[in-house]
This record gives C-alpha cells, structure tokens and sequence, in this order.
C-alpha cells in the first residue's frame, strides 16, 4: 500500500478535477445535467481511482485501477472537445491548459503503470 497523496499522478489529477470545475461553472445551466454532470464525475474518478487504486494488496489491482484513471482522463478529454466545437468554451487558454494537463497526466500513468509491471 503506497500513500497516494505522495504521488505525483495524484497531485495533478486534483489539479485537473479543480480545472474541470472552474471549466463547468462557465457552461449554461441547461448543461447541468448533461456535460457539466459527466466531466465532474469523470474529473472526480481520476483522482478517487489512483486512491483506491494504492490500497490495493497486488500490482495487478493497483494497475486495473490505474487503468480506470487512464480512461476517465480520455473522457474529459473527448468531452473537452466536443464542449469546445459547440461553444460552450469561452477561454482559449482554459482549454489549452486543460487539454495538455490531460495528455502529461495520461503519460505519468502510463509511465507509473509499467514501473509497477
């Protein structure tokens, strides 16, 4: 069992749930429960998954687990875009920031993931 909140990967998958709050409250509140709910949900199991994910006994666990992280940050991503190309994103910069926190988080994964094979 590792102490997750030492982990890097944990660091900035708060960091990213953080961005992708801020990011919410600037969408329309008809969005509520369609893009907002998902990406909060999706930006709140990166972080929760590498959690409970270090609790686990075995390896194997802890990658399963990693590997949750890895396609919530996909789904962000994939919901970034999609709020980006229906306008929904009014700062450029928030965006690019997001989207490149997402990518360096999904390669610290990958990289943790084969330190732990």
């Amino acid at each position: 069992m590792q102490d997750y909140t030492k982990l890097e990967i944990w660091k900035e998958a708060i960091e990213i749930g953080v961005l992708v709050y801020k990011l919410c409250e600037m969408f329309p509140k008809t969005e509520q429960f369609g893009l907002i709910s998902q990406m909060q949900r999706a930006a709140v199991s990166i972080s929760s998954n590498i959690a409970e994910g270090s609790s686990r006994r075995s390896k194997l666990d802890f990658i399963r687990f990693l590997e949750f992280s890895l396609g919530s940050c996909f789904e962000i991503e994939s919901q970034l875009f999609l709020s980006e190309k229906i306008g929904l994103i009014k700062n450029p910069i928030q965006y690019e920031v997001l989207l490149s926190k997402l990518q360096a988080e999904r390669k610290m994964i990958y990289i943790f993931i084969q330190r732990l094979q």
